[in-house]
Parts: structure tokens; sequence; C-alpha cells
């Protein structure tokens, strides 16, 4: 079995979360949240549906401006009150999302090289060929004419995955990139996904793929009614008779896949 590439640790993580919390209608979605995650770092968020993990990925994010703590980049804390710092921390912290966001009127290069040229300044000319050769990473550079509507649900999703890369972010947030997704799509998203940990990108994800999970991730959070309730390597909390709640968690899914196959 692969097993994840190292880590770069220099002291500082790139990213921290201090304490996050967060309420919607009247309700506690997120507890007392902390986390860090080094440079190089897979971070794999799981848990049952409702537990916070989207919410956790947005408020990371601030799409979903937390409550309560602190979100630090590099050492630095976000101050989210001011805009221009915000928006200079989003193109830093790239997210993809489950149905995929895309432009339906643009095509696929276009859909990449809008925000290189209205949020970067770049020329039309320069920021076709930098979305090009980010379709080209993700292996749609044959598709960039093509419009959503005449991509399959895994190219939509990678076309957003380049459009991501395209702002050089120093974290990629993913929320379950291929529950979306028909399962035979699948494998050529996750492909694109273990080339970007392979390569050093930094991403915290949520995600229900084990065989992924367990080859890739560096660290497993299991949540639960918006908490971390366990972490920790996926040799640790999947090993056979360990009685994690992780892993518990983790054989329901398998027999559940095993009844619908």
């Amino acid at each position: 079995m692969a097993t994840p590439e190292s880590v770069t640790t220099s002291g500082t993580p790139i990213l921290r979360l201090e304490n996050i919390g967060k309420t919607l209608g009247g309700k506690r979605i997120l507890s007392d949240i902390s986390m860090d995650v080094d440079k190089g770092e897979l971070k794999v968020l799981i848990g049952p549906s409702g537990a916070g993990k989207s919410t956790l990925l947005q408020c990371i994010n601030y799409l979903i401006p937390p409550d309560e703590g602190h979100i630090r980049l590099e050492g630095r804390v976000v101050d989210a009150s001011r805009k221009s710092e915000l928006y200079a921390f989003r193109q830093q912290v790239g997210m993809i999302f489950q149905d995929f966001n895309l432009f339906d009127h643009l095509d696929a290069l276009s859909n990449v090289s809008i925000a290189l040229r209205k949020v970067r300044g770049m020329s039309r000319k320069a920021a076709a060929e930098r979305a090009m050769a980010e379709l080209e990473r993700v292996g749609l550079a044959n598709r960039a004419t093509l419009y959503p509507a005449q991509l399959s649900g895994g190219q939509k999703q990678r076309v957003a995955i380049a459009r991501a890369l395209a702002m050089d972010p120093k974290v990629m947030l993913l929320d379950e990139p291929t529950s979306a997704l028909d399962p035979e799509l699948v494998g050529e998203v996750l492909a694109v996904i273990r080339d970007l940990a392979r390569g050093g990108m930094t991403m915290v994800m949520a995600s229900h793929q084990m065989d992924f999970t367990r080859a890739l991730a560096h660290e497993i959070l299991f949540m639960e009614r918006g908490r971390i309730i366990e972490r920790g390597s996926p040799a640790e909390l999947l090993a056979p008779g360990s009685g994690t709640r992780t892993a518990d968690f983790c054989s329901r899914l398998t027999d559940l896949c095993e009844e619908c196959s």
C-alpha cells in the first residue's frame, strides 16, 4: 500500500484553526475546532452527514464567517473585517465544491481564465496560456473549448480544480469533491487529487473515499455533532481491532457499499 509523502515542517503551520465555533439558525454547528496543517499535508475530514464538515471548510474560507476563534495563514491571523485582506486570503486558499460551481455560459478555458483576468489583472493572452496549462495538468487540454453542459461530471470537477490551481493557492479545501459523481467517474477526479498530494499541495478534504484516505492522508479527523472527536493517522485510526469510532464508521461504509454492489 502506498504511504503519504513527507511534509515540510518549519515550526509554523501553513494553516492553523484556533477554537472555531459557529451557530446557524440557533443551532450549534461547530464547537471548539482546532487544527494545524503543515505545508504538504493532506488532512481528511470524515464523519456522518450533519457532522459539520462542509460548514468547517466554508468557515476556513470565510464563505461562512466563524462566530468564534481565529484562523491563521502562515502564522498571521486573518482579519476578515478588512475586505482587501479577505480577498487576498481567499486567493491563497482555494475551494472545490461538491457541485463544481462553473459558469454555464463560459467554456472550460474561460472558466479557468476569468479569475486570472478579473482578480489578478492578467492580460487575456497570458490568462488563456495559464488556463490552458492548468487544463493540461488535469488532463483536459482537449476539452478547453467545451461548455459545462458538454462535459461529464468528472470533467467539470477537474475544470473546477484547474480553476483553483490557476490562482496558485497555498492551501486547497475540497468538500467531498466526488460525491456528486457517478461511480465510474470518481477515479479520474481522485487521480488528479492524488497527483496534487504527491506533488506537495497542502489540502484539507472532506471525503468518504476510504481507500484514497488510507493511502494518502497524513491525518484523519473524525467529526461528529460539530466536534472533532478523534484524530490520528490512518494506521492508528483504521487498524483492525483498533476499536475507534472512525474504524466503526468506515466499516459501516464498506458494508453499505457491498450491499449496493
